[in-house]
C-alpha cells in the first residue's frame, strides 16, 4: 500500500467522492473482508460487496488473499493507498490551465500551476510505479512571518532575482544538432498566506 495515490479517471474520482466508499477505504487501510467491514461500518453484506466492486474495478482496493471459510472463499482486501488525491487531470477539458492567464500575483493563476502540479506528478509517479523507478524530485515547505505588506513585496522581488539568475546560471538551451540534451525540469516556486490548521480562510493584508 502507498502513502498516497493520484487518482486521474474521473469515473475513479466519482467513486472515492461516495461518502460510503469513502468510509470503507478509511477501514482498509488495514486489510479487511466483506463480513468484517460490514460488522465494523453497521452495513449489510450485500450491500458492502456491491461497493467493494466498484472500488476494486477501479483499482482503489486491491486483493490481499483468499481464505477458505467452509462452503465459501472469503476475500481480504486492503486499499492501494493510504490517502488520494484527485488530479485535475479527472476533469479533461475542464482543469485549469496556467497558460490561460498567467500572472505571478494572481492567486488562481497559483492555484492553476498548483492543479498543474498535481497533475504532472501523480503522473510521473503512476508511471514510475510502474516501472518499478523512483522520480527525481525536491521540494521545499517552510513559513515566512512578513513585518509589512512592503516587504513582502520586496521578498517577492528579489525572490525573484535571485531564482531569475540561479536558472540562468544552470539551464541549458537544447542543442541545434547532436549532442547530449540534458533532462528538462519544471520549477514552480510559490508563496501564500499560511493556512491555519483550521482549514478557516486566513486574513487577507
Amino acid at each position: 500500500m502507498h502513502d498516497v495515490e493520484t487518482i486521474d479517471d474521473a469515473a475513479a474520482a466519482e467513486a472515492s467522492l461516495d461518502p460510503m466508499r469513502g468510509r470503507m477505504l478509511a477501514a482498509l487501510s488495514e486489510p479487511g473482508s466483506a463480513s468484517t467491514l460490514a460488522a465494523q461500518l453497521g452495513m449489510p453484506r450485500q450491500k458492502v460487496n456491491y461497493h467493494l466492486r466498484v472500488l476494486e474495478q477501479h483499482g482503489l482496493v486491491e486483493l490481499v488473499e483468499e481464505r477458505r471459510r467452509g462452503n465459501f472463499t472469503e476475500r481480504v482486501l486492503q486499499a492501494s493507498a493510504a490517502s488520494y488525491v484527485i488530479s485535475p487531470g479527472a476533469l479533461g477539458d475542464m482543469q485549469p490551465d496556467p497558460a490561460r492567464s498567467p500572472d505571478r500575483l494572481s492567486a488562481r493563476w497559483l492555484l492553476a500551476l498548483s492543479s498543474r502540479l498535481v497533475r504532472d506528478v501523480g503522473t510521473l509517479l503512476t508511471g514510475a510505479q510502474r516501472a518499478n523507478r523512483p522520480v527525481a524530485t525536491y521540494a521545499m515547505d517552510g513559513e515566512i512571518r512578513f513585518a509589512s505588506a512592503a516587504d513582502r513585496a520586496a521578498f517577492t522581488e528579489e525572490l525573484t532575482t535571485t531564482i531569475t539568475d540561479l536558472v540562468a546560471k544552470y539551464h541549458r538551451e537544447k542543442p541545434a544538432e547532436g549532442g547530449g540534451e540534458g533532462k528538462l525540469y519544471r520549477l514552480v516556486v510559490a508563496t501564500h498566506p499560511a493556512v491555519p490548521a483550521d482549514r478557516s480562510a486566513p486574513p487577507i493584508h
